[in-house]
């Protein structure tokens, strides 16, 4: 059971410098060819390991029984090559040079075949493929991607040019004035009113 912490990841199998792999091919080529074919289970028990396939495995023991048969029929057969017979001769040399081309020509294309697949090599041994994301890391950086705010697209206002068979619009029709004002104006008037009258009266009363 993990917490809300980082899970371990898992290990990532690096693909080897192509120095180191071709190294490595000519080695083991070059000690199939010296020792006629009774080593060349040599390279195919690195291709098993390598590519941890059923299929080099099988191939692997098919190479050893081989090996193991080659070995017997030359311990079988008699020190003195005269008196060895030309078909025991024929059949030794095609066992050995179809064990030869078989084990070096299986060998190089199901390794590089292998190495193809996992891609070029990273800078200082890092591995080849990024470690996927955690199921825990996905669902936080979907969460977070729902809070952050969506940028708002600013679209541009169409102006549409008027319709000259429209029917122009009638101006609003002013509301009348409120009874308030008609009131005051009232008010006003009677005021005039009796200060004219006021000035009269005076105006009366210093002539007599």
């Amino acid at each position: 059971m993990h917490g809300y912490g980082p899970m371990p990841q898992q290990p990532t199998t690096s693909r080897p410098s192509p120095a180191t792999l071709t190294t490595v091919r000519v080695i083991l080529v070059a000690l199939t060819v010296l020792s006629c074919g009774l080593l060349g289970w040599a390279a195919m028990l690195r291709l098993a390991i390598v590519t941890r396939r059923p299929r080099d495995w099988f191939l692997l023991v098919v190479v050893i029984a081989l090996n193991i048969g080659l070995f017997a029929f030359i311990m079988a057969t008699p020190d003195d090559p005269d008196q060895m017979s030309d078909a025991s001769a024929l059949f030794m040399m095609f066992w050995i040079l179809g064990l030869l081309a078989g084990v070096i020509t299986y060998y190089l294309y199901a390794e590089i075949r292998h190495y193809n697949t996992l891609g070029a090599p990273g800078p200082y041994g890092a591995p080849t493929h990024p470690a996927p994301p955690l199921p825990y890391q996905q669902q936080h950086l979907a969460q977070h991607q729902q809070h952050q705010p969506q940028p708002q697209q600013h679209q541009p206002q169409q102006h549409q040019p008027p319709n000259p068979y429209t029917a122009p619009a009638t101006p609003p029709t002013p509301k009348p004035a409120p009874q308030r004002l008609d009131q005051v104006r009232a008010e006003l008037d009677e005021l005039s009113d009796y200060l004219r009258q006021e000035n009269k009266d005076s105006r009366d009363g210093e002539g007599r």
